[in-house]
């Protein structure tokens, strides 16, 4: 089995992290393919970074010329994942909803733990599109940049944990999402410490794309992401002019 999981900003070193994070949750005998968009902002942390981050992983995935068996978008909150799930024909999973689908089998509620205040709506409109919001206690911000948190991960810990923690006490969540792909690697320390589980998106999006190709289930294509019709698209593909 052959999983692409995609990155949505331009920065190498967060795209290898993501990889490491992957790879760790791949079964046996699955192959991680990690890749990069070609255009866009080092970090994403904006409605106008992540529309561009959008266009930019559909290029970056049309672009892949071999064979693979699903795909696992590594933005949390991000768009684009109606457009991917149009454009393939094979499962397409967003790691927001592979965490919140997660986190909705292990309690009743779930709160996030994200990077910047400024993202929470991003992250509550995509949760309120596929039915969530209603499960979701809260969506807390460490107030750290995508790229400080993949910087400094052991402040990245310690944040987490500040913010997990009133996630519970406060806001009553039974179960924490870890709300960027930057917080790679710190769900063992936060669940330790809080004492809850804790579902890191990237993990949790690998092993339902295994589950999904496995169980032999695919994007429908009757109705909502049906592939797009034929017609004439200027410019595009952008990364292969």
């Amino acid at each position: 089995m052959r999983i692409v999981v995609a990155n949505v900003n331009t920065t190498r070193s967060v795209t290898e992290a993501i990889r490491q994070q992957a790879v760790k949750a791949a079964a046996p005998g699955t192959e991680i393919v990690a890749v990069t968009p070609e255009f866009g902002a080092e970090s994403v942390e904006s409605n106008f970074e992540s529309y561009l981050a959008a266009v930019a992983v559909m290029d970056r995935l049309q672009a892949i010329e071999e064979p693979f068996d699903a795909a696992v978008l590594a933005g949390f909150g991000e768009h684009g994942k109606e457009g991917v799930a149009e454009l393939l024909d094979k499962p397409v999973v967003d790691i927001t909803e592979a965490a919140a689908h997660t986190a909705c089998l292990l309690g009743r509620r779930f709160s996030v733990v994200t990077s910047l205040r400024r993202t929470r709506a991003q992250i509550h409109d995509r949760l309120r599109l596929i039915g969530l919001d209603s499960r979701c206690a809260s969506i807390r911000a460490t107030e750290m940049t995508v790229l400080d948190l993949e910087d400094d991960l052991g402040r990245t810990g310690e944040r987490v944990v500040e913010e997990a923690a009133q996630a519970v006490e406060a806001d009553g969540a039974e179960v924490v999402c870890l709300g960027c792909a930057g917080m790679a690697g710190v769900a063992d320390r936060v669940q330790s410490e809080v004492g809850v589980p804790v579902v890191d998106g990237v993990t949790a999006g690998v092993v339902l794309a295994e589950s999904l190709v496995r169980l032999g289930l695919s994007t429908s294509k009757l109705g909502s992401w049906a592939t797009p019709p034929p017609k004439r698209i200027t410019g595009w593909p952008i990364s292969r002019r």
